[in-house]
């Protein structure tokens, strides 16, 4: 959208509200009403700092305020505590035990807002409330044993708890203001806060990014003058780095995920910052290198429009995945294209705040866009979304960093990036693929996945949120709710007659465009795949090898569109012999060319299973594996181009043929006279 479309567009949704701009104690919100549902609205853009997005540092101080407004609407005299509706489903509080932890939670992650709003503004008032005395009045009451916000000591021989997390999150606020939230309270309460959140800072912990919550417990008491247990806290930093694999990636034990960016790599800059720099320096060095590639290689996971990709658990806290673009200003490195990090961080926060699902009940949901059951996890409550407000602490970073004030642009997008190209980089470390099309603006990753489900204690991690083929954004991924239905996996219909999905894979190798896996049925051993992937210009060559020593249904499915404009548009086309099966939403379109060993694609409709939309249409293929003892080649074209873009015929077919040249290695002939050959 150019910048003249981008003003009619301000302009008409500002005429058609007619000031319907909300009031919270005095204090503009900066929203527009949609339907019922609140948008925020980048009030007076920038388009000559930020030509894309328009926003600039205050206009991330507004989006911080507008979340924060929307928490304090449950807050209505300094007693209320931070507690939010429950969402309908798996999300806790599950019983009134947990009600003081779901508190706790509440006030500790919009403390992620309110901490940086506070430290240019101690003067904050919400809703008639001042933010800098009610976080120190629910700070206070942690430790009074009279009060139902109370946190009652971790117990002498008590395991990690969500305590621990929040009061991890806790020290990082007092870190970012102690002259606002810390100094200011009687020492007999700062000591009983000692004692409280030491008892679970110095204690046991999960193995995985939550080392982080002990260190910075430890950390803040330290540097307050408080006796603390420093070497559990060396022992934590030693097995934070050790999560290290290469390429900006932590593995956070078993995944990788999003908490390779909002944990491992924002903990260890902002502890680095706040405390390593001083006390630790050749600890702040180490996180300091390895947040170092980032800004080669996470740039990369974000469309050129600046939109995050739906991907692993915890996809409620969506936009605090951009914060180390932001902390990538305390590096004020001249290699780093700030006007890029900037632009791809203001255009995620747009694609959640002007999305008209993402509020409810005036807080974030907890899904995706809207509510999204599949997305969800049960450790989380309402008040745990608002841990996207670490994104916000990118506000810390001072306003006249270069991340603030260079010119938005989109980087490799416009400088490397061609059309009708593909490009991919490869992280060898940790085997994930990402993926950039020029065509349609997308990124796109490949990634670890290896849990089983059955008899799992954490079964999400086996689930959508992992076990997909690869992961686009623009395409979110579907739930397998729906029985023999499916988008961006296999299924096989097991020895129950239950359809499942492909979970448990181990990478091979990334030679010549072509990434290798290999793959088994959790539920059926006997099911074997060799799967190659060959990223296209415009979508996924799949030549994948089967075998099964039982006769077995499977079916393959594309992404899945969402209907977003209307019921979605279905054509069938022959090429060649080759049956063509296309769908278009109004947005993109998408197209499925079975060129080996499947029946012709289908069209499926789905209802209550996708991340945008209650409905939804994606393409499969299906066929019977009958134990023959061969290996069976089934070769997929998966394709998208956008709404309104004529698919021309090399486009929809740009394979010319394939060859088995021996058992373990086929050969690929495109049209334009390009050879690859897979070799298993």
């Amino acid at each position: 959208m150019n910048n003249i479309s981008r003003a009619f567009f301000s302009f008409l949704c500002l005429f058609t509200t007619l000031f319907a701009n909300a009031q919270y104690g005095g204090d503009t919100a900066f929203v527009l009403r949609h339907n019922g549902h609140k948008i925020f609205k980048v009030a007076n853009p920038d388009y000559t700092l930020s030509p894309y997005t328009g926003m600039t540092r205050q206009h991330w101080k507004d989006a911080a305020l507008y979340l924060l407004q929307g928490a304090f609407h449950y807050v209505h005299n300094m007693k209320d505590p931070m507690q939010f509706p429950k969402q309908p489903g798996k999300s806790y509080p599950r019983s009134n035990a947990q009600a003081p932890t779901e508190k706790l939670e509440g006030l500790c992650r919009t403390l992620f807002m309110a901490a940086p709003l506070l430290r240019e503004d101690s003067t904050l008032v919400i809703n008639n409330i001042k933010v800098a005395d009610y976080y120190r009045y629910h700070i206070s009451k942690l430790v009074d044993s009279t009060d139902a916000t109370f946190i009652q000591h971790r117990a002498p021989n008590g395991g990690p708890h969500q305590n621990l997390v929040e009061f991890g999150a806790l020290s990082l606020s007092l870190f970012s203001i102690p002259e606002i939230l810390w100094k200011p309270l009687p020492q007999q309460i700062k000591d009983a806060l000692a004692a409280t959140m030491l008892s679970y800072g110095d204690g046991p912990t999960v193995p995985s990014n939550w080392k982080f919550f002990n260190i910075f417990v430890l950390s803040f008491f330290k540097s307050q003058g408080y006796a603390v247990n420093e070497k559990l806290l060396v022992e934590y930093l030693d097995k934070s780095l050790a999560h290290y694999r290469g390429d900006g990636w932590y593995n956070d034990n078993p995944a990788y995920d999003y908490y390779s960016m909002w944990a491992f790599q924002m903990y260890g800059t902002v502890w680095s910052e706040f405390f390593g720099n001083t006390y630790y320096p050749e600890y702040a060095a180490k996180f300091k290198e390895n947040f170092k590639p980032l800004k080669d290689v996470y740039a990369r996971m974000f469309s050129k429009d600046g939109n995050m990709i739906l991907w692993g658990r915890s996809m409620s806290y969506r936009m605090g995945a951009i914060i180390p673009f932001p902390l990538m200003g305390f590096e004020n490195d001249a290699n780093i294209n700030y006007g890029w990090m900037r632009r791809i961080s203001s255009g995620v926060l747009l694609q959640f705040l002007q999305n008209p699902d993402f509020i409810k009940d005036e807080v974030p949901t907890l899904g995706f866009y809207g509510a999204f059951e599949p997305a969800v996890q049960p450790y989380s409550c309402r008040g745990s979304a608002f841990w996207m407000g670490k994104a916000f602490l990118g506000l810390l970073v001072p306003a006249g960093n270069p991340f603030w004030n260079a010119k938005e642009n989109d980087g490799l997008w416009d400088t490397a990036f061609k059309k009708d190209s593909v490009y991919n980089l490869f992280c060898d470390s940790s085997h994930i693929l990402i993926t950039d099309y020029p065509n349609i603006g997308a990124s796109e990753i490949r990634a670890w996945c290896k849990v089983k489900a059955i008899d799992a204690g954490e079964p999400f991690r086996a689930s959508e949120n992992y076990n997909r083929l690869s992961y686009n954004s623009a395409f979110p991924w579907q739930a397998d709710s729906v029985q023999g239905v499916v988008a961006m996996n296999y299924i096989f219909k097991n020895k129950n007659n239950e359809w499942k999905p492909l979970r448990l894979y181990d990478f091979i190798k990334f030679d010549n465009g072509i990434y290798y896996r290999n793959a088994v049925l959790e539920t059926d051993t006997a099911v074997q795949l060799k799967l190659a992937d060959i990223p296209l210009p415009n979508g996924i060559l799949r030549v994948d090898n089967c075998i099964s020593a039982n006769t077995i249904d499977m079916r393959l499915g594309h992404y899945a569109l969402p209907e977003v404009k209307g019921r979605i548009k279905t054509a069938h086309k022959k090429l060649n012999g080759f049956d063509i099966e296309i769908i278009d939403n109004g947005v993109y379109q998408m197209a499925m060319v079975s060129l080996l060993g499947w029946n012709k694609p289908e069209v499926k409709h789905t209802v209550d299973v996708n991340a945008v939309s209650a409905e939804s249409d994606v393409i499969n293929v299906s066929s019977t594996i009958h134990p023959s003892g061969k290996k069976h080649i089934y070769a997929t074209l998966m394709l998208w181009k956008k709404s309104g873009e004529k698919f021309n015929d090399e486009e929809l077919l740009p394979v010319k043929a394939i060859h088995e040249i021996r058992e373990d290695a086929v050969e690929i002939i495109f049209r334009n006279g390009l050879q690859k050959q897979v070799v298993y």
